[in-house]
């Protein structure tokens, strides 16, 4: 028998790939579990049962079924790209000093504090996301804006847009932040400019993006941070292992722990509906869907990852990992 070539290899994979995506989609658009976040009231006027599913490999190549260019807000995903982002202009030592990394149990706004070493407990909660978003530089709240956008506009290749009913629409409603930002204030942790670093904090998760963006922000991730398209490197490899490292643990809210026992994939979702996932050295997985669950992911989302997951051998602590179908 002949030898299979590693471009075979490839293409198979993508074939199998294609094959499960259309399948999870078909299989998961009826559920009609959870409902849109209601606390935010312009997403809770959102199309429940748009329904998206994408893949884009280190390589470039990308796989997808349903509304994949469908615009959402990108909600609590920035959390992770603006982790990064903090790490790479001011240092580890400096974030670490504000925000720790540790799993807290407790819902993504839950009002607490590591109080033993007086920061936020880890970025992926809304107190760190916002001590995180503290610091992006800037003397106003435009220019601050514009460092965001940039941020974004390097994963993303374009420059992307807000939705400003949704920016608007968070600002009128975020009085449990502002108090998880005050209490911070009153202990040292974000500097005396709260409403301007609330109002950007709204913004970033403002910011509008779609399902095949989040899959090539994944692939740029699990590529070590260069832009498989572009070539850029947008993020150094050592910033990403901590945000993988993150978003393993903490990335999921309170459901942090079940996900990495079953899914075992770093990722980061969104009470826009959306879940990016990243798979080291082999790409990125999302999903876009607005029925929540309890938690404030995904339902349809949750349900996808556990069964590609299990589908490849993604898991990272599986044996036959990276892409060794089950069938």
């Amino acid at each position: 028998m002949p030898e299979t070539s590693e471009s075979d290899e490839r293409n198979q994979r993508e074939v199998w790939a294609r094959e499960v995506v259309a399948r999870l989609h078909d299989d998961h658009a009826p559920l009609t579990d959870g409902v849109p976040a209601d606390y935010i009231p312009e997403l809770a006027d959102v199309d429940p049962d748009t329904f998206a599913i994408s893949v884009a490999m280190v390589d470039g190549r990308r796989v997808g079924a349903g509304a994949g260019t469908h615009p959402f807000t990108i909600q609590s995903i920035s959390k992770l790209l603006m982790y990064g982002l903090a790490l790479e202009t001011h240092g580890r030592e400096a974030v670490m000093r504000r925000v720790g990394v540790a799993p807290t149990g407790d819902s993504f706004n839950a009002i607490l504090l590591d109080e033993d070493d007086n920061r936020a407990p880890n970025p992926m909660v809304n107190a760190g996301a916002m001590a995180i978003t503290d610091l992006v530089v800037g003397d106003s709240i435009g220019a601050r804006v514009d460092v965001v956008r940039s941020l974004y506009e390097r994963y993303l290749g374009r420059l992307p847009e807000l939705d400003h009913h949704v920016w608007a629409s968070e600002q009128a409603t975020g009085n449990r932040n502002r108090a998880i930002a005050y209490l911070m204030l009153s202990r040292g942790i974000i500097e005396d400019r709260v409403e301007e670093t609330l109002d950007l904090y709204f913004a970033q998760c403002s910011v509008l993006v779609t399902c095949d963006d989040l899959a090539m922000i994944g692939a740029t991730l699990a590529n070590h941070g260069v832009h498989p398209t572009t070539g850029e490197q947008v993020v150094a490899p050592e910033v990403v292992r901590d945000m993988l490292s993150v978003a393993l643990t903490c990335g999921m809210y309170d459901y942090a722990g079940e996900w990495v026992f079953t899914v075992g994939i770093p990722a980061k979702s969104g009470v826009g509906g959306g879940i990016l996932g990243i798979l080291p050295g082999v790409g990125g997985l999302a999903t876009f869907s607005p029925r929540l669950d309890q938690f404030g992911n995904s339902v349809r989302g949750v349900k996808v990852f556990e069964e590609f997951s299990a589908q490849f051998g993604l898991h990272l602590f599986d044996p036959g990992r990276p892409w060794r179908p089950s069938r």
